[in-house]
């Protein structure tokens, strides 16, 4: 591959456990984010393979990784990219990072798409947008804020935990139990 980025590029699936990752990565993941990647992949499946030298180093997919290894995949798509210089890796390491955060959205469109998806009973929780961020943008009635229940009301108590598979499998099963009249508590972790 060429440094104008001409030239095909081989997708080869290289063992999860063998992908080391940069020592110096200046970006972060946190856990909650590594369940969105693993939700994303999951659901649409391993569709943006990661960067690595020519030693199994993560150039670019460090997030992508955590989720794969959280998922137990023994293996990943990885793109080898041999040509850059051990400064040009480093600085791609960054840029690919950076650049990302420099675009913005069409928030016009962006809603539309939002709003057909909704439509097409997508779940909306899988995109990486906070709540309050959809309700914005598909112009919906703030949802009312849950009663505290104390602490204290659950002593003496028995306790049942329900995992579910999304956000909005989590909310039905709220409202199902609370219409029944149980007292219920959501805990997301």
């Amino acid at each position: 591959m060429s440094k104008s980025g001409s030239g095909a590029a081989t997708v080869e699936q290289v063992p999860t456990s063998e992908l080391i990752p940069y020592a110096r990565n200046a970006r972060t993941h946190s856990d909650a984010q590594v369940a969105q990647i693993a939700g994303s992949i999951q659901e649409f499946g391993f569709c943006n393979p990661v960067l690595i030298d020519k030693a199994n180093g993560i150039i670019a997919g460090h997030g992508r990784v955590r989720a794969a290894d959280l998922l137990k995949l023994a293996t990943v798509p990885c793109i080898r990219l041999t040509h850059l210089s051990d400064a040009q890796r480093r600085a791609y390491i960054l840029a690919d990072n950076r650049i990302a955060l420099n675009s913005g959205w069409d928030t016009e469109m962006l809603a539309n798409e939002l709003s057909d998806l909704h439509a097409d009973d997508l779940d909306l929780g899988l995109l990486g947008f906070e709540p309050d961020e959809l309700g914005k943008l598909l112009d919906l009635p703030a949802e009312p804020q849950e009663e505290a229940i104390p602490e204290s009301a659950y002593s003496n108590q028995y306790g049942v935990i329900v995992v579910c598979e999304s956000e909005h499998e989590q909310q039905q099963i709220y409202e199902r139990l609370t219409s029944e009249g149980l007292k219920c508590k959501v805990v997301t972790t």
